[in-house]
């Protein structure tokens, strides 16, 4: 399966204003060719689906990471500054368990700032082995400092040194500034693996919808959503 469904034809170029640049054609026949989903992609019965998304992406996650997937963990974070623009990045997950989502960052970095002022926050999960996506929407809380700097602990090294390095997100002055702190953080965190970075913050996403996302090489991709409803979960199936 292609980018376009004819592989043989030529793309044509769509100007919206003034003529095609060599490089933006070379750019664009290099996109039209790329290729997706070139496996064969698993089936996907909504109707066994579990009452709960919590153990459908378990197993999701675990089939990604058997499928071979690079980097199954890592997933988009989308969250909205106080004048309501958006803003995405990738990152890490932590942990799925009966509270949501979780993951971490310092409260004075970007998003750290952004989820202060709009406290919700959409993530995107893309495993192209399995041409499957998950999505999940919902409310951010933090959580307690304990469980942040255990969270923290839990790293490796290279990550408490990233956390040291602190400074997220603020402007840098040059390479040279970033070494010097780098190089400091990494020798403080080899001599103190327990060092505490007080704006080192772990969040849970409490989901209140999350869809499961199955791709079909003939178009016909299956999406089933679940929506928090009270205690409850209502399950729905959606056109592609």
């Amino acid at each position: 399966m292609r980018y376009t469904d004819h592989p043989s034809r030529p793309v044509p170029a769509i100007r919206c204003n003034g003529g095609m640049t060599d490089a933006h054609q070379s750019f664009l026949d290099l996109l039209h060719a790329q290729r997706v989903w070139d496996v064969e992609l698993p089936g996907f019965d909504p109707a066994a689906a579990p009452p709960t998304p919590l153990p459908l992406f378990h197993r999701w996650f675990a089939e990604a990471v058997a499928a071979g997937q690079v980097e199954p963990h890592t997933m988009s974070l989308a969250t909205t500054d106080g004048e309501g623009h958006p803003d995405v990045r990738t990152l890490m997950l932590h942990d799925v368990d009966e509270r949501g989502w979780h993951f971490a960052t310092h409260r004075t970095s970007a998003k750290g700032r952004q989820l202060a002022a709009r406290p919700c926050a959409a993530l995107g999960f893309y495993w192209p082995a399995q041409g499957r996506q998950v999505r999940v929407r919902g409310p951010v809380t933090e959580c307690a400092p304990a469980e942040s700097l255990a969270d923290l602990h839990a790293r490796s090294t290279g990550a408490l040194a990233s956390a040291l390095t602190g400074s997220q997100s603020e402007v840098l002055g040059s390479l040279e500034e970033l070494t010097r702190t780098a190089d400091a953080a990494w020798e403080r965190a080899r001599a103190e693996p327990d060092a505490q970075v007080t704006s080192w913050t772990r969040y849970v996403v409490e989901a209140r919808e999350v869809e499961f996302f199955q791709g079909d090489a003939a178009r016909r991709h299956v999406r089933l959503r679940y929506r928090r409803q009270d205690a409850g979960w209502t399950r729905e199936l959606l056109w592609p």
